[in-house]
Order: C-alpha cells, then sequence, then structure tokens
C-alpha cells in the first residue's frame, strides 16, 4: 500500500519537475507557461497515484497512462492556432505533452527516468532552438527562389516616401523569413502623392508577417493606404 510519505515524494518531484519545464517556457513567454507545464505534470502524477492507491500491486497504471495520453491531446489541441496558411502553438502542445510524461514517470516512482526526460525536454528548448533559427535562413543562402510572392503597397505624401522606404525595408530585414525582390516608388495621379510597391517572395506563407508590417506602417503620418496581396505560389517539384 501506498504510504503518504511516498505519495507525497511523488507528487512533490512532479511539481518540482514540471516547474522546471515551466520556467524555461514562462523565460519564452510562451502561452503555456509556468502554472500549466506544472499542473500538467502534477495531475498526471496524482492520477498515476490514484491508480496506485486504488489497487494496489494488483492494479495497471499504464492503462490510466494511456488515457492521460488522450486528454492531453485535448488540451494541447486548444493552444494550437491557425492564421491562414500559418499554424502555430505546435512547440507548445508538444511540450505540455511530455510535462504529462514526466509526471506520470514521478506517479509511477520512477525518478530517476522523470529527472532524465525533463533534462532531455529542456535541452530541446535551449540547445535545438537556434540550430533550427540557423537552419530557417538556409534556403534564402543556398537559393533565392521562393514559394510564395507578394505584392506591397504604400499610398503616401511624397514628402515622406524616402522615410517610409526606409522603415519597410528594416522591418523586411528585420524577418529571416522574407526576401525583398524590388522597391519601386511611382508618382501618384494625385498631385502631392507618390506609391511605394515591393515585392517580397518567401519560402512559406507569412501572412501574418506581412499584416503585421502593413498595421505598423498605417499610423506612420502622412500614409493614406498600406495593402498587400499574394500574386504568386511556387511549389517545388
Amino acid at each position: 500500500m501506498l504510504t503518504i510519505f511516498d505519495f507525497t515524494t511523488r507528487l512533490l518531484l512532479a511539481f518540482a519537475l514540471g516547474a522546471a519545464i515551466g520556467i524555461e517556457r514562462q523565460w519564452r513567454q510562451k502561452s503555456a507557461g509556468l502554472r500549466t507545464n506544472t499542473l500538467v505534470s502534477l495531475g498526471s502524477a496524482a492520477f498515476i497515484l490514484l491508480s496506485v492507491s486504488l489497487t494496489g500491486n494488483s492494479g495497471d497504471p499504464s492503462r490510466v497512462a494511456s488515457q492521460i495520453v488522450t486528454g492531453i491531446g485535448f488540451l494541447g489541441a486548444g493552444v494550437i492556432m491557425k492564421d491562414g496558411m500559418s499554424v502555430s502553438g505546435l512547440n507548445t502542445a508538444a511540450t505540455i505533452w511530455c510535462s504529462a510524461a514526466v509526471g506520470a514517470l514521478a506517479g509511477v516512482g520512477l525518478f530517476m527516468q522523470a529527472g532524465i526526460v525533463s533534462a532531455f525536454i529542456m535541452m530541446v528548448h535551449l540547445l535545438l532552438r537556434p540550430l533550427g533559427l540557423q537552419l530557417s535562413r538556409l534556403p534564402f543562402i543556398k537559393s533565392d527562389t521562393a514559394q510564395t510572392e507578394y505584392l506591397f503597397t504604400i499610398k503616401c505624401k511624397e514628402k515622406v516616401e524616402n522615410h517610409l522606404r526606409v522603415l519597410l525595408m528594416q522591418h523586411l530585414n528585420s524577418d529571416d523569413t522574407l526576401l525583398l525582390r524590388s522597391l519601386s516608388s511611382s508618382d501618384n495621379e494625385e498631385s502631392g502623392n507618390a506609391i511605394i510597391t515591393a515585392e517580397i517572395k518567401s519560402v512559406s506563407p507569412q501572412d501574418h508577417v506581412l499584416e503585421r508590417i502593413a498595421s505598423r506602417l498605417t499610423i506612420e503620418q502622412d500614409v493614406m493606404k498600406v495593402s498587400w496581396e499574394v500574386v504568386g505560389q511556387q511549389t517545388d517539384i
């Protein structure tokens, strides 16, 4: 029979390891941070301990573990968001899933294994994130072809034309997913107005990034209209 000391020890371990994972996620300003990962780990351990407490050595905690996996799947789906062609939150959902595994391991008394898994989870975030950022830049180093083509247009007063061109280039240069192909200006039919046109390419749809840049430039003084559209898509065969 599981003693109160063993019960508390396993919960404390699940709490500590879940909090360790959550601290890193909170530091990265993710939607599922310290409390979420701690609660997921703690809850998974509690369900395992419930099974062990009720059935003792004759029970099968693996049945409860399988149900935890299913339940965490629904929780993870809640943090995945789709914006046009872009999907965000997959990494957060995977982290919640792994936190549940850590809690389950602590719940069955596999202390060393729980610590090893939590260490590997944090290593993935701390070590593979910089590597992933470097890999995402490779398409622009190897080739300037892209899958999605955008046409970005700004209508403004002539006196702020140069200022807006500089701002647009700064925004595009700060995002490694976008590649500026051309930037031109032309006089509008209305006297004193100008139209800035930029052709932008990306290796994947980046509608939300273009919308963010457009929203930022819209609030600039003497800007009358900012718009963007997808003008072409290429598919590698």
